[in-house]
Protein backbone atom coordinates (compact mmCIF):
# COMPACT_ATOMS: atom_id res chain seq x y z
CA UNK A 1 0.00 0.00 0.00
CA UNK A 2 1.30 3.38 -0.98
CA UNK A 3 1.30 5.88 1.86
CA UNK A 4 -0.55 9.12 1.29
CA UNK A 5 1.81 12.03 0.68
CA UNK A 6 -0.77 14.65 1.55
CA UNK A 7 -0.53 16.28 4.93
CA UNK A 8 -3.60 16.25 7.12
CA UNK A 9 -5.31 19.56 7.55
CA UNK A 10 -3.78 21.16 4.44
CA UNK A 11 -6.73 23.15 3.07
CA UNK A 12 -5.24 23.23 -0.44
CA UNK A 13 -4.54 19.51 -0.56
CA UNK A 14 -6.45 17.35 -3.05
CA UNK A 15 -8.38 14.33 -1.91
CA UNK A 16 -5.91 12.01 -0.15
CA UNK A 17 -5.79 8.42 -1.36
CA UNK A 18 -3.57 5.61 -0.17
CA UNK A 19 -3.53 3.44 -3.30
CA UNK A 20 -2.70 3.98 -6.94
CA UNK A 21 -5.83 4.35 -9.07
CA UNK A 22 -4.40 3.22 -12.42
CA UNK A 23 -6.39 -0.02 -12.41
CA UNK A 24 -9.61 1.82 -11.53
CA UNK A 25 -9.07 4.17 -14.49
CA UNK A 26 -8.83 1.11 -16.74
CA UNK A 27 -11.90 -0.51 -15.17
CA UNK A 28 -13.85 2.73 -15.52
CA UNK A 29 -12.98 3.08 -19.20
CA UNK A 30 -14.21 -0.50 -19.70
CA UNK A 31 -17.42 0.38 -17.83
CA UNK A 32 -17.95 3.43 -20.06
CA UNK A 33 -17.52 1.29 -23.18
CA UNK A 34 -19.87 -1.40 -21.84
CA UNK A 35 -22.55 1.18 -20.95
CA UNK A 36 -22.29 2.51 -24.50
CA UNK A 37 -22.45 -0.94 -26.11
CA UNK A 38 -25.35 -2.13 -23.94
CA UNK A 39 -27.43 1.05 -24.30
CA UNK A 40 -26.93 1.51 -28.04
CA UNK A 41 -27.54 -2.20 -28.68
CA UNK A 42 -30.78 -2.04 -26.72
CA UNK A 43 -31.95 0.96 -28.73
CA UNK A 44 -31.02 -0.57 -32.09
CA UNK A 45 -32.17 -4.13 -31.31
CA UNK A 46 -35.20 -3.52 -29.10
CA UNK A 47 -37.08 -6.64 -30.21
CA UNK A 48 -34.14 -8.91 -29.42
CA UNK A 49 -33.19 -7.22 -26.14
CA UNK A 50 -36.73 -6.65 -24.86
CA UNK A 51 -39.04 -9.43 -26.06
CA UNK A 52 -42.19 -8.12 -24.33
CA UNK A 53 -43.86 -4.72 -23.99
CA UNK A 54 -43.19 -4.40 -20.24
CA UNK A 55 -39.45 -4.68 -20.82
CA UNK A 56 -39.65 -2.17 -23.68
CA UNK A 57 -41.50 0.39 -21.54
CA UNK A 58 -39.09 -0.01 -18.63
CA UNK A 59 -35.70 -0.32 -20.27
CA UNK A 60 -35.82 1.29 -23.71
CA UNK A 61 -36.12 4.87 -22.32
CA UNK A 62 -33.63 3.92 -19.61
CA UNK A 63 -31.06 3.01 -22.27
CA UNK A 64 -31.00 6.66 -23.33
CA UNK A 65 -30.89 7.81 -19.71
CA UNK A 66 -28.09 5.38 -18.81
CA UNK A 67 -26.04 6.50 -21.80
CA UNK A 68 -26.73 10.22 -21.35
CA UNK A 69 -26.01 10.31 -17.61
CA UNK A 70 -23.80 7.32 -16.80
CA UNK A 71 -21.05 8.02 -19.32
CA UNK A 72 -20.64 11.76 -18.46
CA UNK A 73 -20.64 10.94 -14.74
CA UNK A 74 -17.69 8.60 -15.19
CA UNK A 75 -15.77 10.88 -17.54
CA UNK A 76 -16.26 13.94 -15.32
CA UNK A 77 -15.17 12.17 -12.14
CA UNK A 78 -12.16 10.59 -13.85
CA UNK A 79 -11.12 13.96 -15.30
CA UNK A 80 -11.40 15.73 -11.95
CA UNK A 81 -9.43 12.97 -10.25
CA UNK A 82 -6.73 13.18 -12.94
CA UNK A 83 -6.59 16.94 -12.27
CA UNK A 84 -6.03 16.09 -8.55
CA UNK A 85 -9.35 17.61 -7.45
CA UNK A 86 -10.65 16.35 -4.13
CA UNK A 87 -14.17 16.08 -5.50
CA UNK A 88 -13.05 13.76 -8.31
CA UNK A 89 -12.80 10.52 -6.35
CA UNK A 90 -15.92 11.40 -4.34
CA UNK A 91 -17.93 11.86 -7.55
CA UNK A 92 -16.33 8.70 -8.91
CA UNK A 93 -17.87 6.78 -6.02
CA UNK A 94 -21.26 8.21 -6.98
CA UNK A 95 -20.79 7.19 -10.62
CA UNK A 96 -20.05 3.62 -9.54
CA UNK A 97 -23.23 3.51 -7.43
CA UNK A 98 -25.26 4.97 -10.33
CA UNK A 99 -23.98 2.19 -12.60
CA UNK A 100 -24.68 -0.46 -9.99
CA UNK A 101 -28.21 0.81 -9.38
CA UNK A 102 -29.09 0.67 -13.07
CA UNK A 103 -27.38 -2.57 -14.03
CA UNK A 104 -28.78 -4.54 -11.07
CA UNK A 105 -32.27 -3.89 -12.45
CA UNK A 106 -31.23 -5.05 -15.93
CA UNK A 107 -29.61 -8.21 -14.59
CA UNK A 108 -32.75 -9.21 -12.72
CA UNK A 109 -35.30 -8.43 -15.44
CA UNK A 110 -33.59 -9.27 -18.74
CA UNK A 111 -33.76 -12.74 -20.27
CA UNK A 112 -30.49 -14.60 -20.68
CA UNK A 113 -28.73 -13.13 -23.69
CA UNK A 114 -25.58 -11.13 -24.32
CA UNK A 115 -27.20 -7.90 -23.09
CA UNK A 116 -27.80 -9.60 -19.76
CA UNK A 117 -24.15 -10.69 -19.68
CA UNK A 118 -22.94 -7.13 -20.34
CA UNK A 119 -24.94 -5.78 -17.41
CA UNK A 120 -23.79 -8.62 -15.19
CA UNK A 121 -20.20 -7.69 -16.04
CA UNK A 122 -21.04 -4.05 -15.27
CA UNK A 123 -22.30 -5.05 -11.82
CA UNK A 124 -19.10 -7.01 -11.13
CA UNK A 125 -16.74 -4.29 -12.36
CA UNK A 126 -18.57 -1.43 -10.63
CA UNK A 127 -18.73 -3.39 -7.35
CA UNK A 128 -15.00 -4.07 -7.43
CA UNK A 129 -14.08 -0.49 -8.33
CA UNK A 130 -16.43 0.93 -5.69
CA UNK A 131 -14.93 -1.19 -2.91
CA UNK A 132 -11.42 -0.30 -4.08
CA UNK A 133 -12.18 3.42 -4.07
CA UNK A 134 -13.79 3.28 -0.63
CA UNK A 135 -10.76 1.44 0.74
CA UNK A 136 -8.34 3.88 -0.92
CA UNK A 137 -9.65 7.17 0.46
CA UNK A 138 -7.97 8.45 3.61
CA UNK A 139 -11.15 9.17 5.52
CA UNK A 140 -9.52 10.76 8.56
CA UNK A 141 -7.67 13.30 6.45
CA UNK A 142 -10.81 14.02 4.50
CA UNK A 143 -12.79 14.47 7.71
CA UNK A 144 -10.22 16.92 9.05
CA UNK A 145 -10.62 19.04 5.92
CA UNK A 146 -14.44 18.93 5.70
CA UNK A 147 -15.60 18.70 9.32
CA UNK A 148 -17.91 21.57 10.24
CA UNK A 149 -18.08 22.91 6.67
CA UNK A 150 -20.38 20.53 4.75
CA UNK A 151 -23.64 20.82 6.71
CA UNK A 152 -23.36 17.38 8.26
CA UNK A 153 -26.76 17.37 10.00
CA UNK A 154 -28.76 18.42 6.94
CA UNK A 155 -26.88 16.32 4.36
CA UNK A 156 -26.64 13.29 6.64
CA UNK A 157 -30.32 13.55 7.58
CA UNK A 158 -31.42 13.77 3.94
CA UNK A 159 -29.30 10.76 2.98
CA UNK A 160 -30.54 8.63 5.89
CA UNK A 161 -34.12 9.75 5.27
CA UNK A 162 -34.00 8.89 1.57
CA UNK A 163 -32.42 5.52 2.34
CA UNK A 164 -35.15 4.67 4.83
CA UNK A 165 -37.86 5.90 2.45
CA UNK A 166 -36.57 3.86 -0.50
CA UNK A 167 -36.17 0.75 1.63
CA UNK A 168 -39.63 0.99 3.18
CA UNK A 169 -41.25 1.65 -0.19
CA UNK A 170 -39.61 -1.39 -1.78
CA UNK A 171 -40.39 -3.64 1.20
CA UNK A 172 -44.05 -2.54 1.16
CA UNK A 173 -44.30 -3.52 -2.51
CA UNK A 174 -42.93 -7.00 -1.77
CA UNK A 175 -44.96 -7.47 1.41
CA UNK A 176 -48.18 -6.36 -0.30
CA UNK A 177 -47.55 -8.82 -3.13
CA UNK A 178 -47.00 -11.66 -0.64
CA UNK A 179 -50.17 -10.84 1.33
CA UNK A 180 -52.37 -10.37 -1.74
CA UNK A 181 -50.89 -13.31 -3.64
CA UNK A 182 -50.10 -11.05 -6.57
CA UNK A 183 -47.35 -12.16 -8.92
CA UNK A 184 -45.13 -9.19 -9.64
CA UNK A 185 -43.75 -8.61 -13.11
CA UNK A 186 -39.91 -8.71 -13.26
CA UNK A 187 -39.99 -5.07 -14.40
CA UNK A 188 -41.78 -4.20 -11.14
CA UNK A 189 -39.37 -6.19 -8.99
CA UNK A 190 -36.16 -4.96 -10.66
CA UNK A 191 -36.15 -1.27 -9.57
CA UNK A 192 -37.36 -2.18 -6.09
CA UNK A 193 -34.58 -4.74 -5.82
CA UNK A 194 -32.07 -2.01 -6.71
CA UNK A 195 -33.56 0.14 -3.94
CA UNK A 196 -33.30 -2.67 -1.38
CA UNK A 197 -29.63 -3.21 -2.23
CA UNK A 198 -28.56 0.45 -2.31
CA UNK A 199 -30.82 2.00 0.36
CA UNK A 200 -28.78 0.66 3.34
CA UNK A 201 -25.72 2.49 1.99
CA UNK A 202 -27.66 5.77 2.12
CA UNK A 203 -28.67 5.16 5.73
CA UNK A 204 -25.22 4.05 6.89
CA UNK A 205 -23.39 6.93 5.19
CA UNK A 206 -26.04 9.44 6.23
CA UNK A 207 -25.83 8.45 9.91
CA UNK A 208 -22.03 8.45 9.73
CA UNK A 209 -22.02 11.98 8.30
CA UNK A 210 -24.51 13.13 10.96
CA UNK A 211 -22.09 11.80 13.58
CA UNK A 212 -19.11 13.34 11.73
CA UNK A 213 -17.43 9.99 11.14
CA UNK A 214 -14.90 9.37 8.36
CA UNK A 215 -17.20 7.08 6.35
CA UNK A 216 -19.76 9.85 6.09
CA UNK A 217 -17.28 12.25 4.52
CA UNK A 218 -16.05 9.57 2.13
CA UNK A 219 -19.45 8.49 0.85
CA UNK A 220 -21.86 11.41 1.28
CA UNK A 221 -20.76 13.53 -1.67
CA UNK A 222 -20.89 10.58 -4.06
CA UNK A 223 -24.32 9.45 -2.83
CA UNK A 224 -25.77 12.96 -3.04
CA UNK A 225 -24.34 13.23 -6.55
CA UNK A 226 -25.75 9.83 -7.52
CA UNK A 227 -29.17 10.58 -6.05
CA UNK A 228 -29.34 13.99 -7.75
CA UNK A 229 -28.44 12.50 -11.12
CA UNK A 230 -30.89 9.63 -10.55
CA UNK A 231 -33.77 12.05 -9.94
CA UNK A 232 -32.86 14.07 -13.05
CA UNK A 233 -32.58 10.81 -15.01
CA UNK A 234 -36.00 9.70 -13.79
CA UNK A 235 -37.55 12.98 -14.92
CA UNK A 236 -36.02 12.49 -18.37
CA UNK A 237 -37.22 8.86 -18.30
CA UNK A 238 -40.83 9.95 -17.66
CA UNK A 239 -40.62 12.39 -20.58
CA UNK A 240 -39.10 9.84 -22.96
CA UNK A 241 -41.29 6.87 -22.06
CA UNK A 242 -44.46 8.02 -23.89
CA UNK A 243 -42.38 9.11 -26.90
CA UNK A 244 -40.60 5.76 -27.30
CA UNK A 245 -43.27 3.32 -26.08
CA UNK A 246 -47.01 2.97 -25.74
CA UNK A 247 -46.92 3.93 -22.05
CA UNK A 248 -48.85 7.11 -21.15
CA UNK A 249 -47.22 10.07 -19.47
CA UNK A 250 -47.45 9.83 -15.64
CA UNK A 251 -47.82 13.42 -14.38
CA UNK A 252 -48.23 12.46 -10.70
CA UNK A 253 -45.05 10.37 -10.72
CA UNK A 254 -43.23 13.19 -12.52
CA UNK A 255 -44.25 15.76 -9.90
CA UNK A 256 -43.38 13.45 -6.98
CA UNK A 257 -39.92 12.75 -8.40
CA UNK A 258 -39.39 16.45 -9.11
CA UNK A 259 -40.25 17.33 -5.50
CA UNK A 260 -37.96 14.61 -4.13
CA UNK A 261 -35.22 15.76 -6.47
CA UNK A 262 -35.44 19.32 -5.18
CA UNK A 263 -35.03 17.98 -1.64
CA UNK A 264 -31.83 16.23 -2.76
CA UNK A 265 -30.44 19.06 -4.90
CA UNK A 266 -30.30 21.51 -1.99
CA UNK A 267 -28.01 19.48 0.32
CA UNK A 268 -25.88 18.48 -2.69
CA UNK A 269 -25.37 22.15 -3.52
CA UNK A 270 -24.61 22.95 0.12
CA UNK A 271 -22.09 20.10 0.28
CA UNK A 272 -20.34 21.51 -2.81
CA UNK A 273 -20.31 24.93 -1.15
CA UNK A 274 -18.81 23.39 1.99
CA UNK A 275 -16.08 21.67 0.00
CA UNK A 276 -15.23 24.99 -1.64
CA UNK A 277 -15.13 26.69 1.77
CA UNK A 278 -12.75 24.02 3.06
CA UNK A 279 -10.13 25.27 0.62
Amino acid sequence: MKESTIQKGDPKAPLPVNNKLTLIYIVSFVIVVLIGVASISGLLNRDRFYPDEALVQTFLPNDIVYLAFGVPMFLLSMYLTWRAKRTGVLLWIGAMIFSLYNSIAYVYALPFHWGFLIHLLLVILASYALLYLLASVDGETLASQFRGKVYEKLCGGVLAGFGLLFLLRAMLVFINAIISGEILNPTEIAPNLSDVITAPAFMIVGISLWRKKALGYIGAFGLLFQASMLFVALLVFFLLQPLLTHAPFAPVDFIVVLAMGLICFIPFGLFIRGVARSR
